[in-house]
């Protein structure tokens, strides 16, 4: 069943997500070559902390840190590591959850630690258009397929691989809450009705669309070895347009 958001619980949401917003600023701030996801983890971890929110990605299912780090083919749910340390020319996907008055909000951004290449750089600006095509059909009266069919037409449109067991996923209450998201188009005629919040996610590869999970069964990669890119808001149906809880 899809939750409604009531107008308390948006706003609940809102703080959240600008608790998030805040995650990725530092993470812009201190991200450079040489540093390690662990010191990452610690400085998500403070901010998290310092705004008096909960680190909803900690204990999730036995999940040992508070953020995501997933390097260049690594796609998701990569987990911070002293020994993970980012050098120039690479990708770096950061996805953050925060919980604030019972409330989460969600959002997973790439970043490029120093210059990529430029296939590279394309790939994850069109991974970006991607998310805020999908964000656009975020309206009551729309459809989930909507959504994901403004995602896949993005990623068509250059020959991108679209990651297929993932996808976004409603949000509220707690991280994952129905429905399932596709990024491409299954059909799903589920109507978007006001109140529903979603985190809207497209990962989409260089290369094609096989990804695996890894020995830690937590870190998903390409199965060919080739670059991913990750952004994700949660985003709110109203009656005036989407709101996106995660951003400044």
């Amino acid at each position: 069943m899809i939750n409604r958001k009531s107008r308390d619980e948006i706003k609940k949401m809102i703080h959240a997500g600008h608790i998030v917003a805040l995650v990725h600023e530092k993470m812009k701030e201190v991200l450079e070559p040489g540093i390690s996801t662990k010191e990452l983890d610690n400085y998500a971890m403070k901010v998290i902390k310092e705004n008096r929110a909960i680190p909803t990605f900690l204990g999730y299912n036995g999940f040992p840190a508070s953020i995501c780090t997933s390097i260049n083919e690594q796609v998701v749910h990569g987990i911070p590591s002293e020994n993970a340390i980012v050098k120039e020319g690479d990708i770096i996907a950061i996805d953050v959850g925060a919980t604030y008055g019972g409330m989460v909000g969600d959002s997973a951004w790439s970043y490029e630690v120093g210059k990529v290449s430029p296939e590279v750089h394309k790939l994850m600006e069109t991974t970006k258009e991607s998310l805020f095509a999908g964000i656009e059909q975020m309206k009551p009266g729309n459809t989930l397929d909507d959504i994901s069919k403004a995602i896949e037409a993005v990623a068509n449109r250059e020959g991108y691989g679209i990651v297929r067991q993932y996808g976004g996923h409603g949000v509220g209450h707690v991280m994952h809450e129905d429905p399932f998201l596709y990024n491409y188009s299954v059909g799903d005629k589920t109507l978007i009705k006001s109140g529903y919040a979603i985190a809207i996610e497209p990962m989409l590869n260089l290369g094609g669309d096989d990804v695996f999970v890894g020995a830690d069964e937590w870190l998903v990669s390409t199965v060919d070895g080739k670059p991913s890119a990750h952004f994700e808001h949660t985003v709110i149906a109203t009656d005036d347009g989407p709101i996106i809880t995660t951003k400044l």
